[in-house]
């Protein structure tokens, strides 16, 4: 005999999707090793040194000739005179905008200062007068 068990009646599952995750990966640093040689090291005798194809020695610079005095002058590389000039035109430039927009500034704290000073001067002296006229 068998006793019926009640069963219960459960709702099916949510789906959820999977979620894959990659391993992780990094690209490790490698170099190529310097050898370094060691300080004794020397050419084995059956070998011959190679000679060298380019030539060593470099062109003189170009100058300039200044007749009245007879001197040769070396002129500078293209990039040495551009920076030097632009140097100059942001030196002057700068210079210029700025006495312009600083001179009335500095006329208004001359009077300014200049008027402390004098009311200054004569507190200074209304005070000796005062000091002088009680004695």
């Amino acid at each position: 005999m068998s006793i019926p068990l009640p069963t219960p009646n459960l709702p099916k599952p949510l789906y959820l999707p999977s979620i894959e995750l990659k391993q992780p990966s990094a690209r490790i640093p490698s170099y190529k090793p310097m050898v370094i040689p060691p300080a004794d090291l020397e050419r084995p005798e059956e070998t011959k040194a190679e000679e060298s194809k380019e030539k060593t020695e470099q062109p003189a610079p170009p100058t300039l000739k200044i007749p009245v005095i007879d001197i040769q002058m070396p002129i500078p590389e293209t990039a040495v005179v551009v920076t030097a000039v632009t140097t100059a035109v942001i030196a002057v430039t700068t210079t210029t905008i700025t006495q312009s927009l600083f001179e009335p500034i500095k006329k208004k704290v001359q009077k300014f200062i200049q008027g402390k000073v004098d009311a200054w001067k004569k507190k200074r002296k209304e005070k000796k007068e005062k000091v002088s006229s009680v004695s």
